[in-house]
């Protein structure tokens, strides 16, 4: 998914399925076990069936049996409540993470620039930092040198060079 999005390795985890508008790992895989589930029930002669409708009891506490979850979810809402849910920056930027995010139709080097500012993790100073690429995570300006700020600060020199060029 880092790859489809063209985010960097320190993306918080959340934001990849909404930037590359693939289901959650852990989600695709409960909809492929509540398939495979259905499929055993309708199934009378299958050996297998006893095992889920009557399940053995646990023998070892590391183990995650498919008959502990047996109740089929809609992946979509889920989704939707992981995402409202999670902890991540700039989560509010996301209304509704099942849809195709706006601009993910544009070039793939703006796309993932775009991704960078909604994630806010990018080349900036305070990622640079934190990444012990450098020692100090301040702008030319003075102030944090983050994504937000660097839009902030380079619109505004962009504004002043065009105001003065004329």
């Amino acid at each position: 998914m880092r790859l489809i999005s063209g985010t960097l390795r320190s993306t918080p985890l959340p934001w990849l399925p909404v930037l590359s508008n693939i289901e959650p790992p852990a989600l695709q895989r409960k909809a492929a076990t509540d398939k495979l589930v259905e499929k055993i029930v309708k199934h009378d002669s299958w050996p297998i069936l006893l095992d889920i409708l009557s399940p053995p009891l646990l023998r070892l506490t590391s183990r995650k049996p498919l008959w502990l979850d047996l109740q089929p979810v809609d992946i979509k809402s889920r989704w939707r409540h992981n995402w409202k849910s999670a902890q991540v920056v700039n989560f509010h930027l996301v209304c509704d993470p099942t849809i195709r995010q706006p601009g993910f139709d544009i070039p793939r080097q703006q796309w993932s620039l775009l991704n960078c500012f909604r994630t806010e993790q990018g080349h900036c100073g305070a990622c640079r930092r934190k990444w012990r690429l450098t020692d100090t995570d301040l702008c030319p300006c003075g102030e944090t040198q983050m994504t937000t700020h660097m839009a902030a600060y380079l619109g505004y020199t962009l504004q002043m060079k065009t105001l003065f060029r004329g």
